[in-house]
């Protein structure tokens, strides 16, 4: 009966299958003989080749596993992902995100330098009712600074600005590093007889290097926009940084610096310092494997953009965009319109009232507007990492009253140069200045944080997203610029006005 089952299997069994199995069999009698058959066995195993395993457990297309337009540290990227260690490209954006503020930063913190200093009474022996120069000295700046970037930012939505990535950024800081020289040259030159020229050659050299500046800005923006988003807050991190380290420095260099000229050259050769680092850090950046895998994946993006668009660009709607977003852009364009219209030019005109207050009047300007608004505005610009309140509807309710500020600025013992005084001091406690300004720092970061969070979303469309992003930055310039002009009427009121109390 066994006999007949295995026959039977047998009969059942392919020709092929059978001849192998005789085979088999052969090897294994030849084996034994000789004594080798444990090696015998192993050798003949069928296996497959692996010349590559890792290659064969990827989801790459047919195009790159047969090596088409890709090398192989490219496809080594692609099959392993890179982590950013040690956070190495996250701290280089904070830096970059600082440089991008700098000179913005590191002039309005100097005013003591220009005002008290350079352009003072004292030092050039001009009257104050001639000395115009340090009368507006900030609101002058202001404008010379912003008025650049407000032409940048418009044509900018509607004119794409092109150009290779590393000659943009790499002119840029260069030309930022070459105006911070000449203003280092300026602080040791004596320039007491020449105030007209030290004040205009000041103001071309802030229009220079703010024209570099919005270059740069914008270069950085971009280099973030080819990495997870976590990496745009960092350069956000960073500019709000800058402020609070700006005003720290100015301290610091008052501090160690026997008179306000070496104070002013160890100030601006700080600004050269890190933007020498940014400098460096940028082509660094290259050579990161984190950094490296981004770009490869940005670029494969723009070639699939570039084939589903081969038809001809969408036409972008901006009349449409702008409608959609413009409750967002009021709220970002008065939340800057306020904030600016007070800082730095009437907050930082406020004297001290009491003499026994704690802050000494060397300090006084430094510590209760420049680092009190720096400080508040790098909290506010974290809290809504915790969560928004209000929603897109109401945000415009907190925004408008935040035009409080203004009137209560003007009641403290705001005291600008050149000027007598009418209008009555009504806030007089150094306390209540110092809180002032903090809420005026802390809703300043938190509302234009929330209102740039909303602006991108008010559009039906997201394709437009970025379109809406745009016009929410040129907002942020343009209540800059109007806050800055609009202070230009301030001195006037306080020296006219009366209440009829």
């Amino acid at each position: 009966m066994a006999m007949n089952g295995m026959n039977r299997r047998g009969q059942d069994m392919p020709e092929e299958q059978m001849l192998l199995g005789e085979t088999s069999k052969a090897n294994i009698i030849n084996s034994t003989a000789n004594g080798k058959i444990g090696e015998k066995t192993t050798f003949l195993t069928p296996e497959p080749v692996r010349l590559t395993p890792a290659w064969e457990e990827t989801n790459l297309t047919n195009d790159e596993l047969n090596f088409k337009g890709v090398t192989m540290e490219q496809a080594q990227l692609e099959t392993n992902p890179p982590k950013d260690r040690w956070k190495i490209v996250y701290l280089i954006l904070i830096l970059h995100g600082m440089g991008t503020l700098m000179p913005w930063n590191m002039f309005i913190n100097a005013k003591s330098y220009f005002v008290d200093y350079k352009l003072s009474a004292n030092y050039t022996g001009l009257e104050e009712e001639e000395n115009w120069y340090a009368k507006d000295f900030l609101s002058y700046l202001g404008i010379a600074a912003q008025g650049p970037n407000l032409l940048f930012n418009w044509a900018n939505i509607f004119i794409q600005i092109g150009g290779k990535l590393t000659t943009r950024i790499v002119w840029s800081i260069v030309v930022e590093m070459l105006c911070f020289i000449v203003t280092v040259v300026l602080a040791m030159t004596e320039s007491s007889a020449w105030p007209d020229v030290f004040f205009y050659s000041t103001m071309l050299i802030v229009v220079i290097l703010n024209m570099a500046n919005g270059i740069y800005q914008n270069t950085v923006y971009g280099m973030a926009a080819k990495l997870p988003p976590a990496y745009t807050g960092a350069i956000i991190l960073g500019a709000n940084v800058s402020g609070m380290f700006s005003s720290l420095i100015s301290i610091g260099s008052l501090a160690v610096a026997p008179n306000p000229r070496t104070a002013a050259i160890y100030y601006f050769i700080t600004a050269l310092f890190i933007l020498s680092l940014c400098f460096d850090t940028y082509f660094a950046l290259p050579l990161n494997r984190f950094y490296k895998y981004h770009e490869l994946m940005s670029q494969k993006a723009i070639q699939k953009k570039v084939k589903e668009t081969a038809n001809g660009p969408l036409k972008v709607p901006y009349w449409r965009v702008f409608k959609e977003c413009s409750g967002q852009c009021f709220n970002i364009f008065f939340t800057f319109f306020v904030t600016l219209a007070v800082f730095p030019a009437i907050d930082s005109a406020i004297k001290k009232y009491d003499p026994d207050f704690i802050i000494n009047d060397k300090y006084y300007v430094e510590v209760m507007c420049f680092l009190t608004f720096n400080v508040g505005t790098a909290i506010g610009s974290m809290l809504p990492g915790f969560g928004s309140w209000p929603g897109p509807r109401w945000l415009w309710i907190p925004v408008v009253l935040r035009f409080a500020f203004i009137p209560l600025f003007l009641l403290c013992n705001y005291r600008p140069p050149g000027v007598e005084r009418t209008l009555q001091v009504l806030i007089p406690w150094d306390w209540a200045y110092f809180g002032l300004g903090s809420l005026l720092g802390l809703s300043s970061g938190y509302y234009s944080s929330v209102a740039m969070m909303y602006c991108p979303g008010t559009v039906s469309s997201p394709q437009y997203t970025s379109t809406a992003s745009m016009f929410g930055a040129a907002c942020i310039i343009t209540g800059i610029c109007a806050g800055i002009a609009t202070s230009f009427v301030f001195p006037w009121i306080v020296s006219n006005v009366t209440l009829p109390l």
